[in-house]
């Protein structure tokens, strides 16, 4: 399915050519993905900051981590329906479908992660999440109590206040520059 819309509201161009690296990485996407992200064309207008938003993703989101590659979706999705960001709950939930292989979960995460049926400790990762997002003054040691008593490691508490910190960054990019979901991503895992 090819894209129609404008990625955002912005008029940032991609460089053109891309660098050499950057080219390869696309043409792994198209291979893979059957499409290029609409936010990393978003980025392609700077090579530097393209490179850096895809370090911190892959580090954050593909890296060694006690938690699996779902419960970090559905960390994303959990903070982007907090903020509301179209593009991110579009994408991530097509993520959270994908890697479960459950349409509801990926909905659920979406609408009401509360009616999810998940286990107890994703349930304290995405309340801790949700919390994080909305009110983060207010997160304090029974919170961190919280997740060590489902089972979480000081690392792993780090990485869930690492992902939902990303996304509440990349859910408010997306929202000032009105970055469009690729279409793909609306039918994907259903």
């Amino acid at each position: 399915m090819t894209d129609t819309a404008p990625i955002m509201a912005l008029d940032l161009p991609m460089l053109d050519p891309l660098p050499p690296e950057t080219q390869k990485y696309f043409d792994i996407c198209q291979d893979k993905l059957g499409m290029i992200p609409n936010v990393l064309q978003a980025y392609a207008f700077d090579i530097e900051k393209l490179n850096t938003f895809t370090a911190m993703y892959n580090d954050l989101m593909l890296g060694d981590s006690g938690l699996s590659k779902l419960e970090r979706e559905m960390i994303a999705v959990v903070v982007s329906s907090a903020n509301r960001c179209w593009y991110c709950q579009v994408a991530h939930g097509a993520a959270v479908r994908e890697l479960s292989g459950d349409p509801k979960l990926g909905e659920a995460m979406v609408m009401n992660y509360r009616v999810a049926k998940i286990t107890a400790k994703q349930r304290a990762m995405l309340d801790f999440a949700f919390k994080l997002t909305e009110t983060p003054d207010r997160i304090d040691d029974p919170d961190r109590a919280a997740l060590r008593e489902v089972g979480f490691s000081e690392r792993e508490i780090f990485d869930i206040a690492s992902v939902a910190a990303f996304f509440n960054m990349t859910n408010r990019v997306a929202a000032a520059t009105e970055m469009q979901p690729n279409d793909a991503y609306h039918g994907a895992h259903r």
